[in-house]
């Protein structure tokens, strides 16, 4: 907790608005916590807090139960949770991604910037996850075809046996954390990434990271999903290792701070996002965005801004797999004094 409070006083932006009363509140996973499908400013919120509180989320797994089968889990030891999350979208034929929320976050209103910091304790609601491909990925002419396979999860010693000789280390986080589209666009697929953020499938979003959003509608509504318990920068196959999580954040509202793209900030650097679908356009959009940081926020001209980008920032592939790709620009904030 000392380290996310060092976070969040070192922050670039202005000082949020926090209420004086901070309070804790938690979605199950329950059929009446979750929507299927889109980002809408038309679903009706499940939850309502003010800034500064602190939302502890539970969230199926990307796909539900049926794609925990096709991995070869067995039935006995799926949670009733994700039973019951199953039986509920059969019936009401709904299928794919499922979010937790919306949550509607009091005083946000279009024009401001809502930070989302994601705070320790992560949980997996089953000890194993799926991960595969479906005729697509980043070679899909060369695995024109499905196969899904089931990995357990240690999660006392936080790794995951990928075969005897491989072992990878969890780093659990949510692929999918988002805000409603302005009204206009109607509604986005979840598994589209944009300005609203959502499925972003951006690894760096571990405990001590903060997610920056613009604000589109009143109340932002957030939605949260899409749980991984470890992923590889560019999520290469389309899928990284898939399984239902419970983990916390806590929401700050800032007022009146204008972004057009998500940010993110870690413990030790400051990144912004292109998304697109063209890469070289999203690493365009990155590298933009950065810019555009170094002369609002670091007092730089637009000359040395871009000079300094060549110097001191990285552009990593954050996926590439999702229609609209993403870019991300990495800087550390130790250069900074």
């Amino acid at each position: 907790m000392e380290r996310m409070a060092l976070l969040v006083l070192s922050c670039a932006f202005l000082a949020s608005t926090v209420s004086a009363t901070a309070a804790d509140h938690e979605l199950k996973l329950i059929p009446s916590n979750t929507h299927t499908g889109s980002f809408d400013a038309r679903i009706k919120p499940v939850l309502r807090i003010a800034p500064g509180d602190t939302v502890t989320v539970e969230a199926l797994v990307p796909f539900g139960m049926d794609r925990l089968l096709a991995a070869g889990a067995s039935e006995t030891e799926i949670p009733d949770s994700v039973k019951a999350m199953d039986k509920y979208m059969k019936e009401k034929g709904l299928y794919g991604g499922t979010l937790t929320g919306p949550i509607y976050v009091e005083g946000a209103q279009t024009g401001d910037m809502l930070e989302v910091q994601i705070l320790p304790g992560f949980e997996f609601l089953h000890p194993y996850g799926w991960t595969g491909f479906r005729g697509r990925g980043t070679l899909p002419d060369d695995f024109p075809y499905a196969r899904y396979k089931l990995f357990r999860i240690d999660a006392a010693a936080g790794s995951i046996q990928f075969s005897p000789r491989i072992t990878i280390k969890t780093s659990p986080f949510w692929g999918t954390i988002g805000v409603a589209p302005p009204v206009e666009s109607r509604n986005i697929p979840n598994g589209v990434p944009g300005s609203h953020a959502g499925n972003l499938d951006f690894k760096e979003l571990v405990p001590g990271a903060s997610l920056y959003i613009p604000v589109h509608v009143p109340g932002a509504l957030l939605s949260i999903g899409d749980g991984h318990a470890v992923q590889g920068d560019g999520e290469i196959s389309g899928g990284a290792l898939e399984t239902s999580l419970r983990g916390s954040v806590r929401v700050q509202l800032h007022k009146g701070k204008f972004i057009k793209w998500p940010r993110a900030e870690t413990s030790t650097h400051f990144i912004t996002m292109g998304l697109n679908t063209d890469l070289d356009e999203a690493a365009r959009m990155a590298v933009r965005e950065m810019i555009d940081y170094l002369v609002t926020e670091r007092g730089l001209t637009r000359d040395d801004a871009y000079m300094l980008c060549s110097q001191a920032v990285d552009l990593r592939v954050t996926q590439l797999v999702d229609g609209v790709k993403g870019i991300h620009a990495m800087i550390l904030k130790s250069i900074f004094h």
